[in-house]
């Protein structure tokens, strides 16, 4: 019914930037926040930052004044802009929605397959 698909993981160099997307698609009537999340390696999954349907954001002090996270409502896409990339950043990265499906009158939480992003030399 309803899939997110996320694109534009790979590997960098530290200082380098990468730009993740993310793409809702199938039976949408509309979709309240947006959000991404990381897991490293032996840690827990973390949230990275938040943009709600009208564009409020707020991220986690680690990638504040780092990373930048938008959307395009008429796409049903969030984007995460990630700078000045460090060894700690690598992680998989994963996108949230909360979204109401057609019909069903209530929001559902929705998470993508995960992305790879690796920072190293």
């Amino acid at each position: 019914q309803v899939q997110l698909v996320e694109s534009g993981g790979g590997l960098v160099q530290p200082g380098g930037s990468l730009r993740l997307s993310c793409a809702a698609s199938g039976s949408i009537a509309s979709i309240n926040d947006m959000d991404w999340y990381r897991q490293a390696p032996g840690k827990q999954r973390e949230l990275v930052a938040i943009i709600s349907r009208g564009g409020s954001t707020n991220y986690a002090n680690s990638v504040k004044g780092r990373f930048t996270i938008s959307r395009d409502n008429a796409k049903n896409t969030v984007y995460l802009q990630m700078n000045s990339l460090n060894a700690e950043d690598t992680a998989v990265y994963y996108c949230f929605a909360d979204i109401e499906v057609r019909g069903n009158y209530h929001y559902t939480h929705f998470w993508g397959q995960g992305t790879q992003v690796t920072v190293s030399s």
